[in-house]
């Protein structure tokens, strides 16, 4: 068995996504694939490969651990969280593993993992297609968060996600910006913990609701901007808005502020990747500052 997921960019309504804000985002050409072998032990062989084809996780893990999420303090953090999201996808559907038989599981991904672009969540929805369950209750129940990279994981067009009340609302979208040649993701070349995001933007809620209807607003004004200075000066706005919730400068104030365009952060502030957008092409002036990884929207979205 074979199954694959995309990886995401989180493009509009980082954060506000948490607290039901209408969001957008893009699935990348990059992503994961999860092999599945049958095998004649009660054990789950798992091997991880990166995109370069190194092995970056190599375990066995007994399926009865898995049953019975018999987790060891001296177990890594990798095996831990494996065990973790397998035992609730045994949870939701227990006809996939017996203590008779186990498994041959290799993935693979497309993207180096440090990029940020999903390793978690891709891997999260291909389990769950293995397991022909839920991915956003299988999420829920192991790592938590919003979602929205499930949504692109399942999906190959760009998505508008909300969640409300526990109800997920994902939406196929036509996004084909005229622009798009003028748009680039630089990766940062550090990598940034989502749940530590997370908890630093709970730490520091105000009330919201205001910010919440405006960012939903905007969710649907950015699939109308067709001309680059209005996007590059929509986006500016938000992210100064956005920059006083979380107490932080933002990434452009920060690293770029010489830059002649947008510089955007994505997802969780402060690593992976950033958006930039200008008339002129950026390559050089990124180079120059030691960032190597620069993908035009071509090379990266679906």
């Amino acid at each position: 068995m074979e199954f694959y997921s995309n990886g995401k960019l989180f493009i509009l309504g980082e954060y506000y996504v948490l607290e039901g804000a209408k969001v957008f985002a893009l699935p990348t050409k990059f992503g994961q694939t999860l092999r599945v072998f049958p095998v004649n032990t009660n054990v789950l062989t798992w091997k991880s490969y990166d995109a370069d084809g190194s092995v970056w996780f190599n375990d066995e893990i007994s399926v009865t651990d898995v049953i019975s999420k018999n987790i060891k303090e001296q177990d890594d953090k990798v095996r831990k969280t494996l065990i973790e999201i397998l035992h609730q996808a045994h949870q939701q559907n227990p006809n996939v593993l017996n203590v008779k038989t186990g498994f041959l599981v290799e993935t693979e991904l497309t993207f180096p993992r440090n990029w940020g672009l999903g390793t978690s969540s891709t891997l999260i929805n291909n389990i769950a297609q293995w397991f022909q369950i839920d991915a956003f209750e299988l999420l829920e129940n192991s790592f938590g968060g919003s979602g929205y990279d499930i949504a692109c994981a399942q999906n190959n067009e760009p998505i508008t996600y909300q969640k409300v009340n526990g109800k997920v609302s994902v939406e196929q979208v036509v996004y084909k910006p005229s622009f798009a040649d003028k748009i680039y993701f630089v990766y940062l070349n550090q990598k940034r913990d989502s749940k530590d995001a997370i908890a630093n933007f709970r730490k520091k809620q105000k009330d919201l609701t205001y910010e919440i209807a405006e960012v939903s607003k905007m969710t649907e004004q950015l699939l109308q901007i067709d001309d680059l200075n209005e996007f590059i000066n929509f986006f500016k706005t938000y992210e100064v808005n956005l920059s006083k919730v979380l107490e932080v400068p933002t990434i452009q104030e920060q690293l770029f502020s010489d830059f002649d365009g947008l510089v955007k952060s994505l997802g969780g502030w402060g690593g992976d990747f950033v958006m930039v957008a200008s008339f002129e092409n950026p390559i050089t002036y990124f180079k120059q500052k030691g960032f190597e990884t620069i993908l035009s929207y071509q090379e990266m979205i679906k």
